[in-house]
């Protein structure tokens, strides 16, 4: 007999609510989450239930709320198992740094908080790739004192170069003219600029320059897996994305994906995750060097990724995964599942999917999803879905729209 359970979501973006989806896919059941504030993606539902909490995000308020939650509803009912899942960078920092303190109430993955911290971190992410032969961009990082330096002025490689932020955790902190996820820059000047306005605007950390990889968002490909509590890759499935986010706050984020398969890249990623005994869900995001012909990792997010509804959308059902291996503890026989899928994963109206994809094999196939029924959006749910929240998804998709007339450059 199954054993009675209940999800617990950390955060309230599109993430969440993938997830959400999910476990009322799989189990009819309602999910709860709880947030430090409400974001579009979560309103208006009924198969999540979003609980707004001050301070969420300071580490001791976080603790001491998530044992008293735990405790409250172990009380209210003994025998069912409360499963616990971070959705987004914040929370599953949080969670790492618990550590084992949440077990008496909640399941939950999560790394140790020295793993953690280096896979999170991107110029610890790159030194740990060294170790293991993945391949990755030429990379340059700089301490805030040698940015003081000017030292990104004497790179190793050529323009255009890529900028990121090494701690994506702080950099959601700060705020200040030009921010952005991440960066191509043509030409040093640009790179001055808007790298003087991250420190002075209070950013700490180290910061990485790259070597830009030669293509547009078609050369990009993204890869969840899900590692089971006792190192065990169970799924792989990669996404081919085609088309990301323009506007300069979400330059990264992908609005459409093809499904992928590349063994060769399951096997690499799977020897790696279970050689530093990870587990939970590993979202990696690389893109094809023409130059070399082999993928190079840019990093790990330690979470399914915001897109990941795709897997659950091409059969995958990541919420399933999370309630055999924590809940039901069920047998694996070690055969990892290398994911094949028939389906497009939309984030965007399918108007910006035609006019905005490069022409090619890749939109054609696309297409021919789209004209077979085979395709779907994480938000439009036909089982969750009233007039508030058909009108919140409807104006999304006119912000899509007026962002993508303005932002988009062909490239």
């Amino acid at each position: 007999m199954a054993k009675k359970f209940q999800p617990i979501l950390l955060g309230s973006d599109i993430n969440v609510y993938g997830m959400a989806r999910a476990f009322h896919e799989e189990y009819g059941i309602v999910s709860d989450a709880y947030a430090y504030f409400q974001l579009s993606p979560t309103k208006f539902s009924k198969i999540v239930n979003v609980h707004i909490v001050d301070d969420f995000n300071n580490f001791v308020k976080f603790r001491d709320f998530m044992l008293d939650l735990g405790k409250r509803m172990k009380a209210e009912d003994p025998d069912r198992t409360l499963l616990l899942i971070p959705c987004g960078d914040v929370y599953a920092n949080l969670l790492s740094q618990c550590g084992d303190d949440l077990r008496e109430c909640f399941v939950y993955n999560t790394l140790d908080i020295r793993l953690s911290r280096r896979l999170a971190y991107k110029t610890t992410f790159y030194e740990i790739c060294e170790q293991y032969g993945l391949p990755h961009p030429k990379t340059r990082s700089l301490t805030a004192d040698e940015v003081r330096a000017g030292e990104y002025r004497n790179l190793p490689f050529d323009y255009p170069v890529a900028m990121k932020p090494a701690n994506s955790v702080e950099w959601l902190n700060i705020d200040f003219e030009g921010r952005r996820k991440a960066y191509i820059f043509q030409d040093p000047a640009e790179l001055e600029t808007i790298i003087k306005r991250a420190y002075d605007a209070g950013y700490t950390s180290e910061m990485v320059i790259q070597d830009f990889i030669p293509g547009d968002d078609s050369r990009m490909r993204v890869l969840n897996a899900y590692v089971d509590k006792h190192h065990r890759v169970r799924m792989m499935f990669l996404g081919h994305p085609l088309l990301e986010d323009p506007s300069p706050v979400a330059a990264g984020n992908y609005a459409a994906i093809i499904p992928d398969y590349n063994e060769e890249v399951f096997r690499t990623i799977k020897t790696f995750l279970e050689d530093i005994k990870y587990e939970g869900v590993a979202n990696f995001d690389m893109k094809y060097d023409e130059r070399d012909g082999k993928y190079k990792l840019f990093e790990i997010n330690l979470r399914q990724g915001r897109s990941s509804y795709f897997v659950t959308l091409n059969g995958f059902n990541l919420a399933k995964y999370f309630v055999d291996d924590l809940v039901e503890d069920t047998p694996f026989d070690g055969n990892t599942v290398f994911g094949h899928g028939s389906k497009l994963w939309l984030e965007i109206p399918r108007s910006i999917f035609t006019d905005y994809v490069a022409e090619g094999d890749d939109k054609r196939r696309g297409e021919s999803m789209l004209k077979a029924g085979n395709w779907g959006t994480t938000l439009e749910y036909a089982k969750d879905m009233n007039p508030l929240r058909w009108l919140m998804i409807r104006h999304m998709f006119s912000i899509y729209k007026k962002s993508y007339a303005k932002y988009f450059i062909k490239k």
